[in-house]
């Protein structure tokens, strides 16, 4: 997933593809807000500042940015890991989501998480461990590594997959912002919800292009 600066060289917040209500499934329409409007808007005014004043990383793509995050110059690297792996996490985030979401994956990456997996409910669970697992803030991921293999793990933080080589595809929000005000600490009971919302066809789009 390639996030570009606009013209000016800037990171702009990108439009949610849904209503702030459109997930109630599973996150209520003020979390929503809250998490897209304030949280994610912060990581990206954090990354502009950051890089006010390197126009060459200036000039580069998110993903390339978190790539090659450990060749930045040492005073924006950890902006950057923070604020642009926030910025890339979320941004991902909305786009596999969807009202319209939940079931099982079909296509391509169904096919794959059955051959990896064993079945989707090993997947789940595999997937749904790795996000009760993490321990304070972080995101739980499916990932294609470097040698072409699909994993589940986690990060914490805002760490992406991408610092370790690998592209993600699937990421879960674990941080409390993102489910506290109706779930308070019952993280499992968000998790859970969550998986009525994923977005299967943007899933696979992703594990298409990213072969």
């Amino acid at each position: 997933m390639e996030i570009l600066p606009n013209s000016n060289g800037q990171f702009e917040l990108p439009k949610l593809p849904y209503e702030y209500n459109a997930l109630e499934a599973a996150i209520d329409a003020r979390t929503m807000e809250i998490h897209y409007a304030k949280h994610h808007q912060g990581y990206v005014d954090k990354l502009n500042a950051a890089l006010s004043g390197h126009a060459d990383a200036a000039g580069m793509s998110l993903d390339k940015l978190l790539i090659s995050v450990d060749t930045l110059p040492k005073d924006i690297r950890t902006a950057v890991q923070n604020h642009g792996g926030g910025h890339y996490n979320h941004s991902l985030f909305w786009q596999v989501m969807s009202p319209d979401g939940g079931g099982e994956p079909s296509g391509e990456i169904g096919d794959a998480i059955t051959e990896t997996f064993g079945s989707f409910g090993a997947f789940k669970e595999q997937f749904t461990n790795a996000a009760l697992a993490r321990f304070g803030s972080g995101w739980a991921w499916l990932f294609i590594r470097g040698d072409g293999n699909l994993v589940v793990s986690s990060t914490p933080n805002q760490d992406s997959p991408l610092m370790e080589g690998s592209v993600p595809i699937l990421g879960l929000d674990v941080w409390e912002h993102a489910y506290y005000l109706r779930y308070q600490n019952k993280r499992p009971e968000y998790i859970e919800a969550w998986w009525n919302v994923v977005n299967w066809d943007a899933v696979n789009k992703l594990f298409i292009t990213n072969q």
